[in-house]
């Protein structure tokens, strides 16, 4: 269990009144709070603490609160709260160039969006410009391109506001540039042609001993490159030179071109060698003059193995800024997982809610400026960090604000309310009634949720209407009895409809793929596919489809 001290609460809290007109929130102290280590299960004890505090910061004038934020900035070391992102190294105006590089094997998902949302605020931040390459040189058995994800990824950057360069790059369009670059490397003698099999080849990096393929001359190289247009796959490679006694292994003579018979959705057929990931970005950082890369702490190895390519050059290297993992608890993400069960039809398609993808969180009711906000909560840190998906749902609700509320009832069963009177009552569509709100006409005859064999004999409440008793003697019927408009103490609060032809037909799709059925109120009837809502007593949905028979919503979030 992590130490969270009310003095860490406190900056929260003044950190979020500043941003929001005085009043701080508290799902954004939450969220930061996450961020610091607490536990879903550790809500409930420091639930009191943060009322505590945000009553005393809510209390405070602007002024007052600025001062206090100022004063406890200056003493926390533990963590450095500031508006906005830090600072990238040796960065300069309107001269920063940054690159968004997704490979296409399908859309776009939570866990990509950090380092996208990240690229687009560094670019705005500075002034720069950032560039949508598409890096689909080739993919793998396990990871194969898929031709839908260009389209799809550009949807999800759309969705998200990514202000990226109208042209878009498709580095299976420069594979001859690569070609020529690697004939200049290979006449030189730092790239040589290897036919050793990775087995091999991993003794001898491990023993520090060179492979007899480095030894050839310039001409012998180019001619086994010319060789490995029509060489069976996994045959030959090329290779970079680095010294065979580097302290890591791992560095020793990489792969930077390899013998794929993939076939290319944009290209088809028409390449067989492709380069590596390192070996196309040593080139295109300089060609499209990136100044600043971002990336995780897993990419060391590929900015030295880059950085060595333009040294040879002679070129200038960007400047990389690391970040560590960030683990999304409560989230399971796996395109080639999501890829499989689309192709089996156990998906309905890559919005399906299961693929985490940006598509299935629009169409769940996300909002962009709340994923952005997630985003920018967890900025930049070497170290990696796990996150609750709650603190992006608390987010989204503080977007969404004021959202109308209705009246669904899963599995809907008949009650007979003894004594009860007709009533016509104003239901509101939101409790602070800024929204207006409907006019309900009711008998004696309701409809209640999965039926009333879970009931009690107690006093049961429907929410604007009425109070009941629900009694049942031995073995006979249970009797549902009036009691009063009023409520009163000691009642369950329970979800209903009236008994009237008016009710629709609604489907709740869950996100892990179940679906709730039963009947939503007649006003359902007036919303437009797209619109958001929250179900009482269940939660936020969109209206995904509409037709003459139902209504199908897709939940997002409590």
């Amino acid at each position: 269990m992590v130490k969270i001290s009310e003095e860490t609460i406190k900056v929260y809290a003044l950190e979020n009144a500043i941003k929001y007109k005085g009043k701080a929130s508290q799902g954004a102290v939450l969220a930061g709070l996450f961020a610091e280590g607490l536990e879903k299960s550790e809500i409930k004890n420091i639930t009191p603490k943060i009322l505590k505090v945000l009553k005393k910061v809510n209390s405070l004038s602007k002024e007052e609160q600025q001062k206090e934020f100022e004063k406890l900035d200056s003493k926390t070391s533990k963590r450095e709260i500031r508006e906005g992102l830090k600072e990238l190294p040796n960065a300069e105006n309107k001269k920063v160039a940054m690159r968004l590089a997704p490979f296409p094997s399908g859309p776009l998902h939570i866990g990509n969006a950090r380092n996208i949302i990240l690229n687009d605020e560094y670019v705005k931040m500075y002034n720069g410009k950032l560039l949508l390459v598409f890096d689909d040189t080739i993919g793998s058995e396990n990871k194969k391109i898929e031709s839908q994800a260009y389209e799809l990824i550009q949807e999800g950057l759309d969705w998200l506001g990514i202000n990226y360069r109208k042209k878009i790059i498709y580095k299976s369009d420069r594979t001859e540039k690569y070609y020529q670059y690697a004939e200049e490397l290979l006449k030189k003698g730092y790239l040589y042609v290897c036919h050793c099999n990775q087995e091999k080849m991993q003794k001898l990096k491990a023993e520090g001993i060179e492979c007899p393929c480095r030894g050839f001359s310039s001409e012998k190289q180019m001619e086994r490159w010319k060789e490995m247009f029509t060489a069976p796959m996994g045959s030959m490679t090329v290779r970079l030179k680095t010294s065979m006694q580097d302290p890591d292994p791992a560095f020793r003579d990489r792969v930077m071109f390899k013998i794929s018979n993939l076939f290319h959705p944009r290209t088809e057929n028409k390449y067989r060698v492709y380069p590596s990931m390192e070996f196309s970005w040593g080139i295109d950082d300089h060609t499209f003059g990136s100044t600043h890369i971002l990336r995780g702490t897993d990419h060391h190895m590929s900015t030295r193995v880059q950085d060595f390519i333009r040294e040879i050059f002679g070129w200038l290297n960007p400047e990389s800024t690391y970040h560590g993992q960030c683990e999304i608890k409560g989230v399971k993400i796996s395109k080639s997982e999501s890829t499989r069960k689309i192709l089996l039809g156990e998906y309905a398609g890559w919005n399906d809610p299961r693929t985490w993808s940006l598509q299935s969180l629009r169409d769940r009711g996300f909002k962009p400026e709340a994923i952005r906000q997630f985003v920018l909560t967890l900025g930049i840190k070497k170290a990696n960090i796990t996150i609750p998906i709650e603190n992006l749902y608390a987010l989204n609700r503080k977007v969404l604000g004021n959202i109308p509320r209705y009246f669904f009832v899963e599995d809907p069963k008949k009650i007979k309310i003894n004594g009860c009177p007709h009533l016509t009552t104003e239901i509101p569509y939101h409790p602070n009634n800024s929204l207006g709100s409907r006019t309900v006409e009711t008998t004696q005859e309701f409809l209640i949720p999965g039926g009333h064999r879970s009931l009690s004999n107690q006093d049961y409440r429907f929410m604007h209407l009425l109070t009941f008793n629900s009694s049942k003697i031995a073995i006979g019927p249970r009797n549902f009895s009036f009691v009063s408009k009023r409520p009163g103490e000691n009642m369950k609060f329970l979800q209903w409809l009236p008994a009237s032809q008016g009710n629709i037909q609604v489907e709740v799709v869950m996100p892990d793929g179940t679906m709730k059925k039963g009947l939503g109120e007649r006003e359902l009837g007036k919303l437009k596919v797209g619109d958001i809502i929250q179900f009482e007593r269940l939660g936020f949905c969109r209206l995904y489809k509409k037709d003459k028979e139902k209504l199908e919503f897709w939940f997002a979030h409590d």
